[in-house]
């Protein structure tokens, strides 16, 4: 179970390494030549941020979902189809991205991609919410060195994506920028991990040691 465990990291792995490729390669080389060259740089300055707020938001997850894995000595059916499930979700994100990037310029259509974009991060949101919840509810696939309840005490901090990036949907009718704002500073405050999960102290010496000093 343990080898299964790394063949899904492994090819979990493999798609956000796809991802993240596939964002980059949205940015096209300018058609300008010479002194203009700099002028067609400057004009793509949407695909340059909206590269930088989904690399780090796709950079993110895949930051969390490896210290999830880190954690799981085993896997099942059901977590399985969750994985696959956000692996779906994330497979989107550079066609959302590239949708933004074109229009980011054009007042209204921006406001129409930016709600695009936020809707599906809030599919993604839920997606990997449902996941870390399935893995905390029992706790069955777990190390045994996992403290499950700890572990089960980081749902709602976790969840907090299934709150904020619903506002940032609220945001785009009012600005794709400043959406598109929003989500850079939510994936700032998912770098920081939001998923700490405590370990079980097995170590019987000290437990000798602290029923001494009672």
């Amino acid at each position: 179970m343990e080898q299964e465990t790394n063949r899904v990291e492994a090819f979990s792995d493999g798609v956000f390494a796809i991802v993240i490729t596939i964002l980059v390669l949205e940015i096209k080389v300018p058609e300008e030549h010479g002194s203009d060259l700099w002028h067609g740089l400057w004009a793509q300055w949407p695909h340059y941020a909206a590269y930088v707020v989904s690399f780090l938001v796709v950079g993110v997850m895949w930051v969390n979902h490896h210290t999830i894995f880190g954690h799981l000595r085993r896997v099942d059916r059901p977590l399985l189809f969750l994985n696959l499930l956000v692996l779906m979700v994330v497979s989107v994100i550079p066609w959302t991205t590239s949708v933004l990037a074109e229009h980011l310029k054009d007042d209204e259509a921006a406001k129409v991609a930016a709600i695009l974009y936020s809707a599906w991060t809030v599919v993604y949101a839920l997606a990997f919410s449902a996941f870390w919840w399935y893995v905390t509810r029992v706790g069955h696939l777990f190390h045994e060195h996992v403290d499950k309840d700890g572990a089960r005490a980081t749902r709602m901090r976790f969840g907090l994506g299934a709150i904020a990036y619903p506002i940032t949907v609220v945001l785009s009718f009012i600005s794709a920028p400043l959406a598109l704002v929003a989500h850079f500073f939510i994936a700032i405050y998912y770098a920081a991990n939001q998923i700490p999960i405590p370990l079980v102290v097995e170590d019987e010496r000290l437990e000798s040691a602290s029923d001494l000093r009672k």
